[in-house]
């Protein structure tokens, strides 16, 4: 019979970094140390349902423990730290909750939307301090967060346009190829993503391009990689492909400034926004620029910092803080964390 009780687990938490497309789960010792990190495909209650994502993440952690050496079954960790995209509602952080406690995987658990994990990710406090700041993740879609020094928090719904949001690798990618279509059949002005956008899909034209997205040849995913050929374009001094990088940065800052604002804390001093997201993690000078500009004009007080390291480590990092683990346990899971997750 495997013993379950706490003085024989060998990790204390277990985090689980959970995105629409991917997803990340580790087990993490007391002192820090990963006994293990796994990488698979999503399991978004959103796409899949209570019960599908609950057995997408069960065989993740399943995975994960028989890589630390633990029976597969039962208790593998004290602690779960979930952080998970569509979780954007309290309730739904309930409902969430609930499931992965019926699993079985730990003592304790806790859920949290994915956005979360990055500002977690991102912040290094001192000893005894508690994490703060605001963060913004642009990777499919947009979205943000903040944490206030007393723990008082801010978020956005994240629902898409339908909760004003813009942008996001979809929706930078909608943005392209609109203005693209616009530039062949001679309704927008001239761009170079015309020909930029019908390459990268190996199309002769944005006709086909179009054709292609209709009939279900293009989807979603093609739609997500499409800001790289954007970067790039702008890069090379497009005008409309400028346009959108700018917008985009327009709406990262309204979010973090916004956040800011709620949590009262405009006017004070090196307040950590926090960029995650594939899109932000990109590093496009042009995009990184104009947001640090704007925060700078807005927000005096922010500093901001691109996130390097992958949010598993921030859903960690929240599992290690809720059982009081110290600074040092923090050092040993940034220098040890395997860093091919991250790629």
């Amino acid at each position: 019979m495997t013993d379950n009780r706490d003085d024989v687990l060998p990790a204390a938490v277990l985090a689980i970094d959970g995105g629409n497309s991917k997803t990340d789960v580790a087990l993490v010792a007391d002192d820090g140390t990963v006994l293990a990190s796994v990488r698979g495909p999503g399991a978004s209650h959103e796409d899949f349902g209570l019960d599908g994502a609950m057995g997408r993440l069960g065989e993740l952690v399943r995975t994960a423990a028989s890589q630390a050496g633990r029976s597969p079954g039962g208790v593998v960790a004290r602690h779960t730290s979930a952080c998970l995209a569509g979780a954007d509602l309290p309730d739904e952080e309930v409902q969430l909750a609930a499931a992965i406690q019926e699993q079985g995987w730990s003592r304790t658990s806790a859920v949290a939307n994915d956005t979360f994990a990055v500002l977690r990710a991102g912040l290094t406090p001192g000893d005894g301090e508690r994490p703060w700041g605001v963060a913004v993740t642009c990777g499919a879609g947009i979205n943000c967060v903040g944490v206030a020094p007393d723990g008082g928090t801010t978020r956005f719904l994240a629902f898409g346009a339908l909760s004003g949001d813009w942008g996001g690798g979809g929706g930078l990618g909608r943005e392209a190829v609109w203005h693209a279509m616009r530039a062949e059949d001679g309704r927008g002005e001239p761009t170079a993503l015309r020909a930029a956008v019908a390459a990268f899909y190996e199309l002769p034209s944005m006709h086909d391009v179009a054709i292609a997205f209709h009939q279900g040849h293009l989807g979603e995913d093609d739609l997500v990689a499409l800001p790289a050929v954007l970067f790039a374009t702008a890069s090379a001094g497009d005008a409309v492909a400028r346009s959108l990088v700018e917008r985009q940065a327009e709406e990262v800052t309204a979010m973090a400034v916004t956040a800011i604002r709620r949590l009262d804390l405009d006017g004070a001093l090196a307040i950590p926004v926090v960029l995650g997201g594939g899109v932000l993690e990109a590093r496009n000078p042009l995009l990184t620029d104009a947001i640090t500009r704007r925060l700078a004009a807005l927000a005096p007080g922010s500093v901001a910092r691109i996130v390097d390291s992958p949010p598993v480590t921030g859903a960690a990092l929240l599992g290690l803080d809720y059982l009081g683990a110290g600074p040092a346990a923090e050092g040993r899971l940034r220098a040890g964390y395997d860093p091919r997750v991250n790629v």
